[in-house]
């Protein structure tokens, strides 16, 4: 068995009488050894059912079958003592204040290019920088609203920054309703266990949203704009609009008259100060990008650009999250913050670089290769758990497109034991915290533990089969 950390012993094992449990996680498995294999197995059926009855699927494009997935559930929580949770908070805070101060120099002054610190092609050449932001100036200089962070541990349990989600980062839905179908299957366990609660999160949300409001608005409507129905994550848009008391939008809802967003009501139109968007740049606005998007408001942009209305995440957004960026980001924090970054990147290699894509070419095997504008798990290459001709494929890839890959170790990913056919089995696992920029940077103690259900597999993504876990940070 390949070496990992275990979440739950220390050891390494699965969860067995001989295992030695951390002290975080004994509370739990001294009541979860007390439980029968029947009752656990009423309880997941019983999740499962709720969820479905719910609605709590996820769409999974290119999908043959042409049907949404329920998004498997585990029961097993994945658990974090108060001391891991600070360091990671401290961490993640100062990576989104970095990247933020990172958005806005691009799109200002510059600095950081000036300085030599990140080529200007990285930048300009990026498919996700947006020209038509330069010179915007936006409330309190906040461009990534909602960040995503995605989290891993390796080596003995160290925590790395895998990928920075800044465009649209979704998930936190599945953070709050594993949360709440814990509590409904277990009480009992929260009753004995001092776990933070995270059922807060619309609610500062909401105040993060209303506290970037335009200049001089003290009353903002705020409003959920989603591509419709037919979106993977939609569920997630309806959730949050619904958690949050407002309006959930499509673009054919909105209109702009007098450099000013309105919305469709039947009292008539109502002005838009604040859109929580969950579309990409794209299809904002077809006078300003593509032209044949219908999910858009023509002349959204002009309105932005004139500071009478708040997007969130901000256009543009999208460079600070890009693959290619990514391998810069301690540099950031050094350079803007003039600090130490607290939570280290994963080693990265950048195939533009040709040192780094001989090495790359050399070592395929042992790498994972991802494409830098790649997402959900898609356009990678795990090196160890692929074939002969999986690896040829990408060399060519790599040879004829160096700049548009990176490649990192394998990371062993750490594991927590999950409830699988065979019973109780360690699975590898990831951590989405989900950080909010306005007046302050907040986040709840949590976030969305995602699982790779397929022994040995380390890719975690809802659309290649992954699963969920409820996440409980430790009060003390």
């Amino acid at each position: 068995m390949a070496k990992f950390f275990n979440e739950m012993t220390a050891d390494g094992l699965a969860h067995t009488a001989s295992a030695e449990i951390r002290e975080h996680y004994r509370e739990f498995c001294g009541w979860l050894q007390r439980q029968s294999t029947e009752t656990m197995e009423r309880k997941r059926a019983e999740a499962d059912l709720a969820f479905r009855r719910v609605g709590i699927t996820f769409a999974v494009y290119g999908d043959d079958a042409g049907t949404e997935r329920l998004i498997p559930f585990d029961t097993i929580p994945r658990i974090i003592p108060a001391g891991e949770w600070k360091q990671l908070q401290t961490g993640l805070v100062q990576r989104v204040k970095a990247l933020n101060m990172f958005i806005h120099d691009i799109y200002h002054e510059q600095n950081i290019i000036k300085a030599g610190i990140i080529p200007a092609e990285q930048i300009y050449r990026n498919a996700q920088y947006r020209p038509e932001m330069q010179g915007i100036n936006v409330v309190s200089d906040i461009y990534a609203h909602i960040a995503g962070v995605d989290i891993v541990r390796a080596g003995q349990g160290e925590f790395y920054v895998l990928e920075d989600n800044l465009r649209v980062p979704s998930g936190v839905s599945y953070m709050l309703e594993d949360r709440k179908m814990m509590m409904r299957l277990f009480p009992e366990l929260f009753a004995r266990n001092k776990i933070a609660p995270v059922d807060h999160y619309p609610d500062m949300l909401l105040d993060n949203l209303r506290s970037v409001a335009p200049m001089g608005i003290n009353d903002p409507t705020v409003v959920v704009m989603t591509p419709g129905m037919y979106n993977s994550a939609y569920f997630e848009h309806a959730f949050l609009a619904q958690q949050m008391g407002v309006e959930l939008v499509e673009g054919k809802d909105l209109f702009v008259s007098d450099n000013t967003v309105f919305m469709r009501t039947t009292r008539g139109p109502r002005r838009v100060d604040v859109i929580y968007r969950r579309l990409d740049d794209d299809f904002l606005d077809p006078l300003a990008f593509r032209p044949d998007s219908s999910l858009g408001v023509p002349g959204l942009l002009s309105v932005y650009r004139a500071g009478r209305v708040t997007l969130a995440n901000a256009i543009g957004t999208g460079v600070a999250d890009d693959k290619s960026i990514y391998p810069y980001v301690p540099d950031m924090i050094k350079f803007y913050l003039s600090e130490q970054p607290v939570l280290n990147n994963v080693p990265t290699y950048q195939c533009r670089k040709k040192e780094d894509l001989a090495y790359t070419l050399a070592n395929l095997p042992d790498l994972v290769v991802k494409e830098v504008h790649g997402a959900g798990g898609y356009g990678m290459l795990v090196g160890p758990a692929s074939t002969k001709a999986q690896i040829e494929d990408f060399r060519q890839r790599l040879i004829a497109k160096p700049d548009g890959y990176i490649a990192q170790p394998t990371l062993a990913l750490s594991a927590c034991p999950t409830y699988v056919e065979s019973g109780i089995a360690p699975r590898h696992i990831d951590l989405r915290p989900f950080v909010l920029s306005g007046k302050t940077i907040s986040m709840v103690p949590g976030g969305l533990t995602r699982v790779a259900l397929q022994e040995g597999s380390l890719v975690v993504n809802s659309s290649q089969g992954g699963g969920t876990k409820d996440t409980w940070i430790l009060e003390r």
